[in-house]
C-alpha cells in the first residue's frame, strides 16, 4: 500500500513542469532557512533565559547562605522559618527554599515542609535526603508539573565550619518565555504562509507559463532531433514572448546553416575521396574490431582486393604472415602515445615492411590509431610500395661492391709493377720494363674511366643545363669508329656504319651524343664473341605530328640481355647478373646514355634476343622538320 502510494507521489509530482518544481524547491528551502532561523532565535532566547535565572538563582543562595547560616549554625529553626518566609513573599520567581545537612538529609523546607525542631530526634521526625552535587556552589534543572525549574546549591559555612546546604528553585522568567513562545507562532505563521504563496505560485505557473514551456520543450527535441523546420506559434507577449521569437530566429539559422554545411561537407568529402584516389600510397581505415571502413584505390591495386572489399575483416584479406605481425602492431599502437612539445597527446605510429607475391614486391605499412577522445576508435594503415627503392638500394650496394672490385683490382697492378720496376728495375730486361710500364698505363686509363663515369653521372643528375646546336652525325659515327677501331681489331670485330637517305644533322650536343656513342659501342664490342659485328646505322623517320626525326641505332651480334633485365638495364649501378659480371664495368654507362638522350627530349629503347644480339636505338630532331627545335 505504502509503494503504491509511493509511486502516486512521484507520477503527480512528475507531472509537474519544470518551472513548478523550481518554485516549489525554492519555497520549501526559504521556509526551511526561515524556520531553522527562527528556533535558533528561540533557543537563544531561552538560552539567555536559563542563565539568568542561573545568575539570579546563584545571587539569592549566597543572600540566603550568607544570613541563614548563623541561624542554623545556632539552631534558631524560628528565626530561620521567618526568614525564608519573609524571602518567599518578597520574590515570585523562587518556588521554594530546602535547607539539608552536608550529608543531604533535609531538615528544613518551605512551602513544602512543616517547621521541624533541630534539636529533636531525628528518629522522630520525617527525613528525606536529596542528592548534592559534589562541587559547591552548583545548579541543575529538573522538569516539574508547570515547566522546567532550576535548583541552585549554596554552601553555608557558620565559624569556617559547613553546618548545611541551601536548595532554591526557581522558574525561567515568564518575559521570555512569551518571547519564546510568540516567535514560534510567528514562526509557524511565515512557513504556511510560504508554502500558500508557494501554491499560489505553482497555479499561476501552470496556467500561463506551462503550456509554452511544453511548446519550447517540444521544439527542442525537434532541433536535437535534426528537425530544423521546427516553429513555435504562441501568442505571449514580455519575456516569455521574446524567448519565442528567439527560438524562432534560431532554428531559423539553423535550417540555414544546415544546407551551407550540407554543400560543405559535400564538397570536402568529393576533396577527400579525390585525394585518396590520387595519392600514389594505400589508405586503409580500420575499425576497432579490424574491419576495413576504407581503401583507397592505391591500397586495392597492392593487395590485390576486390572493390567490394569494405566491411570485411582485414585480417582475413591479409596474407597471413603479415596479418599476424599487424595485430601485434595495432595493438601495441593502441595502448602507446606519444606527447608533443605543446603537452598534447597523438596517437603512436609504429611502421613494418612486408615483402608480398604476385607481383613481388616490397612494402612499406605505417600503422597508426585512430583515438576517441578517451578510447581506441580505429587505425589506419598507410601502405607505401618500396620496390624501387629497395632495388636502388640493392643496385647501390652491387655498384659500391663493383666499384670497390674495380679499384682495388687496378691499383692492386699499378703497385705490383711500379714496386717490381722499383726492386728489380735494374734486372729487367728493357721489353719486360716497358710491358710493366704499358700494364700501369692502362690500369690507369681504366681507373680514369670509372672516375669519369660516376663523374659524368653526378654531372647529368645534378640539373646542369647544356647548349644544343645542329651536329653533323656522321661525323660523330666516324670519330666513334675511330676510336673503337684498334680495340674492334684485337678482338676480331668489324664495325660498320650505314648512313641513310637525306641531310645528316640533328639538334643536339655534340660532346654528350659523342659519350652515347661511346658507351654503347664500348658495350657492343664488350658483349659481342670474336668475329662479330657492330653498326652504326641511321635513318630518317616522321613522328606521330609529321616532324622529320632521324633514328640512330646502335646493333651488335653479341650475347644479348635476358628478358628478365631488359626493363632494369638503364637503372643506376644495375649489372645483368649472369657471367656477364665478370666483365669490367661499373653498370653506370646505360644510365649515363639516357640521362644523355632524355636532355635531347627522347629516350632509349632497346630489342635483345639472348644468343643473337642487342640493338639499343633512339630519335632525335632532323634539320628538315616542319618545326625546329631551338632549346
Amino acid at each position: 500500500m505504502i509503494e503504491h502510494y509511493s509511486k502516486l507521489i512521484v507520477r503527480w509530482w512528475g507531472e509537474f513542469a519544470l518551472q513548478v518544481r523550481l518554485l516549489a524547491a525554492a519555497a520549501l528551502v526559504v521556509s526551511l532557512v526561515i524556520s531553522a532561523f527562527t528556533f535558533w532565535v528561540v533557543n537563544s532566547i531561552q538560552e539567555d533565559a536559563r542563565q539568568s535565572d542561573r545568575r539570579f538563582g546563584e545571587a539569592v543562595g549566597q543572600l540566603l547562605a550568607a544570613n541563614a547560616a548563623p541561624l542554623v549554625g545556632r539552631g534558631d529553626i524560628t528565626g530561620l522559618t521567618q526568614f525564608t518566609q519573609q524571602f518567599l513573599e518578597g520574590d515570585s520567581n523562587v518556588l521554594y527554599i530546602l535547607y539539608a545537612y552536608p550529608d543531604g538529609t533535609i531538615f528544613y523546607g518551605s512551602p513544602f515542609n512543616e517547621k521541624n525542631d533541630l534539636s529533636a530526634d531525628p528518629k522522630e521526625t520525617l527525613s528525606r535526603k536529596i542528592a548534592l552535587p559534589k562541587v559547591l556552589p552548583a545548579s541543575r534543572e529538573h522538569a516539574a508539573p508547570n515547566g522546567r525549574v532550576t535548583d541552585i546549591f549554596y554552601p553555608m559555612r557558620y565559624q569556617n565550619k559547613l553546618v548545611g546546604v541551601v536548595s532554591i528553585g526557581t522558574n525561567p522568567n515568564a518575559t521570555l518565555v512569551g518571547s519564546s513562545s510568540l516567535t514560534r507562532d510567528v514562526t509557524i505563521a511565515v512557513f504556511v504562509a510560504v508554502w500558500i504563496l508557494a501554491i499560489l505560485g505553482a497555479v499561476f505557473n501552470a496556467l500561463t507559463i506551462t503550456q509554452p514551456i511544453k511548446e519550447l520543450v517540444q521544439g527542442v527535441k525537434g532541433i536535437a532531433a535534426g528537425n530544423f523546420k521546427q516553429r513555435i506559434l504562441l501568442p505571449f507577449g514580455g519575456e516569455l514572448g521574446q524567448l519565442i521569437k528567439s527560438f524562432n530566429l534560431m532554428a531559423e539559422q539553423l535550417q540555414s546553416y544546415e544546407e551551407q554545411n550540407i554543400d560543405k561537407i559535400t564538397a570536402e568529402k568529393a576533396k577527400l575521396e579525390s585525394l585518396l584516389t590520387t595519392i600514389a600510397d594505400g589508405a586503409v581505415l580500420l575499425d576497432r574490431d579490424l574491419n576495413i571502413l576504407l581503401a583507397n584505390p592505391a591500397a586495392l591495386h597492392i593487395f590485390n582486393w576486390p572493390k567490394d572489399v569494405m566491411g570485411s575483416s582485414a585480417l582475413q584479406k591479409l596474407p597471413k604472415g603479415l596479418a599476424s605481425e599487424l595485430t601485434e602492431v595495432l595493438e601495441k599502437v593502441g595502448t602507446e602515445e606519444s606527447v608533443t612539445t605543446d603537452g598534447s597527446m597523438i596517437p603512436a605510429l609504429a611502421e613494418y615492411r612486408a615483402t608480398l607475391d604476385n607481383p613481388k614486391r616490397t612494402v612499406r605499412i605505417l600503422v597508426s590509431a585512430v583515438l576517441g577522445k578517451d578510447d581506441l576508435r580505429g587505425s589506419v594503415l598507410t601502405v607505401q610500395d618500396i620496390s624501387r627503392e629497395v632495388e636502388l638500394n640493392e643496385a647501390q650496394g652491387r655498384f659500391i661492391s663493383n666499384v670497390s672490385h674495380e679499384l682495388r683490382t687496378p691499383l692492386f697492378n699499378i703497385k705490383s709493377f711500379i714496386e717490381t720496376l722499383h726492386e728489380y728495375g735494374d734486372a729487367l730486361a728493357e721489353d719486360q720494363k716497358r710491358e710493366f710500364l704499358e700494364t700501369a698505363i692502362r690500369e690507369t686509363d681504366r681507373l680514369t674511366r670509372l672516375v669519369n663515369d660516376v663523374l659524368d653521372l653526378s654531372r647529368l643528375e645534378s640539373g646542369r643545363e647544356y647548349l644544343f646546336d645542329w651536329v653533323d652525325v656522321s661525323q660523330l659515327i666516324e670519330q666513334t669508329l675511330r676510336t673503337y677501331q684498334l680495340n674492334a681489331k684485337d678482338k676480331g670485330i668489324e664495325l660498320h656504319q650505314d648512313i641513310g637517305p637525306g641531310g645528316t644533322m640533328i639538334w643536339a650536343n655534340y660532346d654528350l651524343l659523342l659519350q652515347v656513342f661511346s658507351n654503347l659501342m664500348g658495350n657492343a664490342l664488350k658483349f659481342s664473341p670474336d668475329g662479330g659485328h657492330v653498326t652504326i646505322k641511321t635513318e630518317p623517320i616522321e613522328d606521330e605530328e609529321g616532324y622529320a626525326k632521324m633514328r640512330i641505332s646502335v646493333i651488335d651480334t653479341g650475347m644479348g640481355i635476358p628478358y628478365g633485365d631488359q626493363a632494369k638495364i638503364f637503372d643506376r649501378f644495375y649489372r645483368v647478373e649472369n657471367r656477364v659480371h665478370t666483365l669490367e664495368g661499373t653498370g653506370l654507362g646505360l644510365s649515363i646514355v639516357n640521362n644523355v638522350i632524355s636532355k635531347h627530349n627522347s629516350h632509349i629503347e632497346l630489342i635483345s634476343e639472348p644468343g643473337k644480339g642487342t640493338t639499343f636505338w633512339f630519335d632525335l630532331v632532323a634539320l628538315d622538320s616542319n618545326r625546329p627545335s631551338e632549346s
